[in-house]
């Protein structure tokens, strides 16, 4: 379980998030809603360790541990995993070898005595992720999500999503920039990869993506707190009444 007790955040010496207290427990999907600038992005760059953010909280726990002790690094072997609403590119790195450091530090996560998978081995691995993603194998040998469309690097982040099996997956606006059919997709993947060992933590301001993925809570932020919490029937309410 993520436990967030009494969290504020600043960022530039502004604050952004003010005591925030919410719950994400495994085997959950939730959703967090408002408009824009109303602090949920932030929450998720602050779980994954910005180190732009100073904050101040009772209690950020993750498993039980001291989610304030761990890196970044850390943070993503204990199981959490952020799909970024803007996903960055970055060259000079090979999207085959990225692919295949996180998976053998996934591996040694699990057993530390593991070796290294060889490129060969690893690409015998992932051929069946590729086909099931509808992925060319050519996007292995290109730089990390550079001059990728927004439709391949949402593909690429679910692929890393089957390599590892994070446990807390949090989709930061996954649907921003999506074509109608490439949005489908997304969801329908994201349907597949919701199981009883991970929970999704769906942060948007559009409902569609709800059509395809059940959520068992809802938090509502306005004005950088949660205003409210409840169950999927506030999103019912929401949509027919509007945010105000």
């Amino acid at each position: 379980m993520i436990k967030i007790e009494n969290l504020k955040v600043w960022v530039w010496e502004k604050e952004i998030l003010k005591w925030v207290s919410l719950n994400f427990e495994l085997w959950k999907n939730y959703c967090l809603l408002w408009k824009n600038w109303s602090g949920k992005s932030t929450l998720s760059s602050f779980l994954m360790w910005h180190p732009n953010y100073k904050y101040i909280s009772w209690d950020v726990s993750l498993d039980w541990k001291d989610l304030l002790k761990l890196s970044a690094e850390d943070r993503s072997k204990a199981g959490l995993f952020l799909s970024f609403q803007n996903v960055p590119e970055i060259a000079w790195i090979k999207l085959s070898e990225f692919l295949r450091i996180i998976y053998n530090i996934s591996l040694k996560n699990i057993n530390p005595e593991q070796k290294d998978i060889s490129p060969f081995i690893f690409k015998r691995h992932i051929t069946k992720f590729l086909e099931e993603l509808h992925i060319s194998e050519t996007f292995l040998d290109r730089d990390l999500n550079v001059w990728f469309s927004w439709w391949e690097k949402r593909k690429i982040e679910i692929l890393q999503m089957k390599l590892i099996w994070p446990k807390y997956i949090i989709l930061d606006e996954i649907d921003s920039w999506l074509d109608l059919d490439a949005f489908r997709a997304v969801a329908s993947l994201l349907k597949n990869i919701s199981n009883e060992h991970n929970s999704l933590i769906i942060i948007t301001h559009y409902f569609k993506i709800l059509e395809y993925i059940d959520v068992d809570k809802v938090y509502v932020m306005k004005n950088w707190l949660v205003e409210r919490s409840g169950w999927l029937e506030m999103i019912n309410e929401i949509m027919e009444k509007g945010f105000e």
